[in-house]
C-alpha cells in the first residue's frame, strides 16, 4: 500500500493558515511610525529575504523526504542535531503558549468571558486539529481557510476603505529604523525555517509544493502585516481587540481571532511532536504534539506574554546560522554527515554565526540582521570546508 502524500493544494492551504495569524497582525502594528510607503517597502523586502530562506529549507526536506530536524543531521551529525531538536521543541512550546495567549487575550477583549476560558477553547480546538491529522485535514482546512480569507478581506476593506478613520499617526523614525523594520518582517518567515520540511517531506510534488507553500505564506503574511499596519495608522490602535471593536467586527472579529490562532498554532504543536521523534524514536509525534498544546495552554493561562520581540531575535540567532550551514552543505558542498555522531566543525561554525547575529543586532543595516548573518555563515562555511579539502 502506497504512502498517502499531501497535494500541492493542501500544502498551500496549510501555509495559508500559517499566514492568517494574530502574530502577523500584531507585528504589523509596529511598522506604523514609518508611514505607509516605507513600512510597505520594509515588509516586502523582509518577506523576500525570509521567503527565499524558507524555500531553501523546505526544498532540503522535500528532496530528502525528511523532517526539518532529520535534515539537520546531514550537517551536524546524528547526535549533534539533538541540540537543535531540543531548541526547536522549546521554541515551539514558546510559540504555542504565545499564540494561545494572544488569541485568548484578544478574544476576551471582545467578549470578556475570561482569558483562561478562551485559552482552553483555543487549546481544545488545536488538539482536535492534531487528532484529525495532517493528511486528513484537506476538507476541514478548505472550509476553515475559505472562511478566514473572506473574514480577512472584510477586515482589510473596513480598515483601508472606511472614511471614518481620518486620523493617521505621525510618521517618525524615533520608534523604529528601516533596518529594524526589515528584520521584524524577516522574523516571521524565519521562525518557520525549522518547521517547513515537516510538511514538504509529505508532498506528492516536492518542488511545486515547496514553492506554493512559501509563495502562499509570504503573500498572506504580507497581507496580514498590512492589516496590522493599516489599523495602527488609520485607527491609532495597537491592541487587536480595540482594532476589531473600532472596525465594528464583533462576532466576525472573534471568528478571525479564534480560527487563525488554531490554524497557526496547530503547525507549531505538530512540528514540536515531529521534533520530539528526532530526539527519541520511542516518542509518538501525535501525543507529543498534544502534550505541547496542553503545556502551552497552561502557560498561556498562568504567564502574561505581551512582548515577543526578544523571543523572535533569539529564534533568529539560533536558527539563521543553522539553516545557513545546511544551505551551504546541501546546495554547494554536497556534504552529508548523517554517518557521524557529531560534526564539530559545523557546530563551531554555527556558534560563530550565532555570535555574528547577536553582534549585528547592535548595528543598523538597511537589510536587517538575518541576511548579513546568513551570508557571513555560508561564505565562511564554504571557504573553511573547501580549504580543508585542499589541504588533504
Amino acid at each position: 500500500m502506497s504512502e498517502k502524500r499531501t497535494s500541492v493544494f493542501s500544502n498551500g492551504l496549510i501555509w495559508f493558515g500559517a499566514g492568517v495569524s494574530l502574530a502577523e497582525i500584531l507585528t504589523g502594528t509596529y511598522f506604523a511610525p514609518l508611514g505607509f510607503g516605507r513600512a510597505m517597502a520594509a515588509i516586502l523586502l523582509g518577506h523576500l529575504i525570509g521567503g527565499l530562506m524558507m524555500f531553501a529549507a523546505g526544498m532540503i526536506g522535500a528532496k530528502e523526504r525528511k523532517s526539518a530536524m532529520e535534515t539537520v543531521k546531514m550537517s551536524f551529525g546524528e547526535k549533534g542535531s539533538l541540540l537543535f531538536a531540543v531548541l526547536n521543541v522549546l521554541q515551539l512550546v514558546g510559540w504555542t503558549a504565545i499564540m494561545i495567549y494572544d488569541g485568548a487575550l484578544a478574544a476576551d477583549g471582545l467578549l470578556h468571558s475570561g482569558i483562561w476560558i478562551w485559552a482552553l477553547v483555543i487549546g481544545i480546538l488545536i488538539i482536535v486539529w492534531i487528532f484529525i491529522g495532517l493528511t486528513n485535514l484537506g476538507k476541514l482546512n478548505t472550509v476553515a481557510m475559505t472562511a478566514l480569507f473572506v473574514l480577512s478581506l472584510v477586515l482589510f476593506k473596513v480598515i483601508f476603505f472606511n472614511t471614518d478613520f481620518v486620523m493617521p499617526i505621525a510618521v517618525s523614525d524615533d520608534m523604529m529604523t528601516f533596518g529594524a523594520a526589515v528584520e521584524l518582517a524577516v522574523a516571521m518567515p524565519l521562525s518557520w525555517l525549522p518547521l517547513i520540511s515537516d510538511y514538504t517531506r509529505e508532498a506528492e510534488k516536492p518542488f511545486a509544493a515547496t514553492f506554493t507553500s512559501v509563495f502562499v505564506y509570504s503573500v498572506v503574511s504580507i497581507f496580514m502585516y498590512m492589516i496590522g499596519m493599516g489599523a495602527a495608522i488609520f485607527t491609532g490602535e495597537y491592541d487587536i481587540a480595540q482594532i476589531m471593536l473600532k472596525t465594528g467586527l464583533g462576532v466576525v472579529g472573534l471568528l478571525i481571532i479564534v480560527f487563525s490562532t488554531v490554524t497557526t498554532t496547530f503547525l507549531d504543536a505538530y512540528s514540536a511532536g515531529v521534533s520530539c521523534v528526532s530526539i527519541s524514536s520511542k516518542i509518538q509525534e501525535k501525543w507529543a504534539a498534544i502534550i505541547v498544546t496542553v503545556i502551552g495552554t497552561i502557560a498561556a493561562i498562568v504567564y502574561p506574554m505581551d512582548n515577543i520581540t526578544n523571543f523572535l531575535y533569539l529564534i533568529g540567532s539560533v536558527f539563521a546560522p543553522m539553516i545557513a550551514i545546511q544551505i551551504a552543505d546541501f546546495f554547494i558542498l554536497k556534504n552529508d554527515k548523517r554517518s557521524q555522531a557529531f560534526d564539530v566543525l559545523n557546530l563551531v561554525l554555527w556558534f560563530i554565526g550565532f555570535i555574528a547575529y547577536r553582534w549585528l543586532m547592535t548595528i543598523d543595516t538597511p537589510v536587517g540582521n538575518t541576511l548579513p548573518c546568513m551570508v557571513i555563515t555560508i561564505v565562511l562555511s564554504v571557504l573553511v570546508h573547501k580549504g580543508l579539502k585542499q589541504e588533504k
